[in-house]
């Protein structure tokens, strides 16, 4: 393993990518294959773009590769129908990880042979960037839930919760979070071992308390019918 990490995002969006791409595949939802990478310093190297030279440089080191998915096309709200467990499904995961980044604006979502795929979840666990409050914010609902863009969709938000609450055991959830690499670790200045635990402890507390994220949840769409 690398001694070092990186992502032209910052490790924590590493962290949040394999997260919740993992826990997105344990709850039957599409999500490319995701696999460690290490990039050479070399990498980037003939990017003739500064800025994007820049990107690739703060890649360097163990990150994640996603499969690429040949031929697909970026999701469309306008232009495609979700059913509507599958976009509850998506509504509810997106709550558990206070993913911000699925909006009209960005949905990272892309349709391939006929399928909806989930891709990047860097923007989620957000709760990391501040650290010292973890415990507060696993039990706080996820307001930005009104900006989803399945959330018109999602007509079925308990069905959903009453489906994918169980499938998250703490062993599935300690099983991901074992993924994380030490060296992803070691930048909150305590023990990987300690910092691993804090986000199976989020992920479980917030799971504990679906109810919350729920809630608000259906409270949006009733917002917006």
């Amino acid at each position: 393993m690398s001694s070092n990490s990186g992502a032209g995002q910052g490790v924590k969006s590493l962290i949040a990518e394999l997260i919740g791409g993992e826990i997105a595949r344990i709850l039957g939802l599409r999500v490319p294959e995701l696999v460690f990478a290490n990039l050479d310093e070399a990498f980037g190297r003939t990017e003739g773009d500064e800025e994007i030279q820049d990107l690739l440089k703060a890649s360097v080191g163990l990150n994640l590769a996603l499969h690429f998915l040949s031929g697909s096309v970026t999701f469309d709200p306008n232009a495609a129908e979700v059913d509507g467990l599958l976009a509850s499904k998506i509504v509810w995961l997106d709550c558990l990880l206070t993913n911000v980044d699925r909006t009209a604006r960005n949905t990272n979502m892309l349709w391939w042979n006929r399928e909806l795929w989930l891709i990047d979840h860097g923007a989620s666990l957000y709760f990391h960037h501040s650290w010292d409050n973890w415990e507060e914010q696993s039990l706080k609902p996820f307001v930005q839930v009104k900006d989803h863009v399945l959330l018109p969709y999602a007509s079925q938000l308990k069905e959903a919760d009453a489906l994918l609450r169980p499938l998250l055991t703490p062993e599935r959830i300690k099983a991901v979070t074992d993924l994380l690499p030490e060296s992803w670790l070691a930048t909150h200045g305590e023990s990987p071992y300690a910092v691993r635990d804090v986000y199976f402890r989020f992920l479980t507390n917030r799971l504990a308390h679906a109810d919350n994220f729920l809630n608000a949840a259906l409270h949006a769409r009733t917002s917006l019918i």
